[in-house]
């Protein structure tokens, strides 16, 4: 073989190189979005869920447009308190549900992490990373 085709094959190896590793950075960054994405939508079905349960009369199992009455404080379904998105933990008050949501995917060292913050009437989410 030529010094031409020695480095052709030399730099055709580089190439791919490169391009194997910057397809692993993608794949990453979507895995890491797509986590992102689906932690948010759990946010939102969860207060969704707590919004039901504040509108729903204390006769029907519901709040009485409360978040804590006397029966018993809105809580996370255990069937949904960790999910494959990741795990969630409510901190409930008389008006007002904050509920944090930790991803399984990590940016940084720090797993993915939103907030949802439950209203009456508004559900609000914040990404935290």
């Amino acid at each position: 073989m030529g010094q031409q085709q020695l480095l052709l094959i030399v730099l055709g190896v580089i190439i791919v190189g490169i391009a194997v590793v910057v397809g692993i950075n993608l794949f990453n960054a979507n895995a890491v979005n797509a986590n992102r994405d689906g932690v948010i939508s759990d946010l939102n079905n969860l207060g969704a869920m707590a919004q039901q349960f504040y509108k729903k009369p204390v006769s029907m199992g519901g709040g009485g447009n409360s978040f804590t009455p006397t029966t018993g404080d809105w809580e996370i379904p255990s069937s949904l308190d960790s999910t494959a998105n990741g795990t969630y933990v409510a901190t409930v008050s008389d008006q007002s549900v904050s509920i944090v949501g930790k991803g399984t995917e990590e940016v940084d060292g720090n797993p993915v992490q939103a907030t949802a913050t439950v209203s009456p009437t508004t559900i609000s989410v914040a990404v935290d990373n």
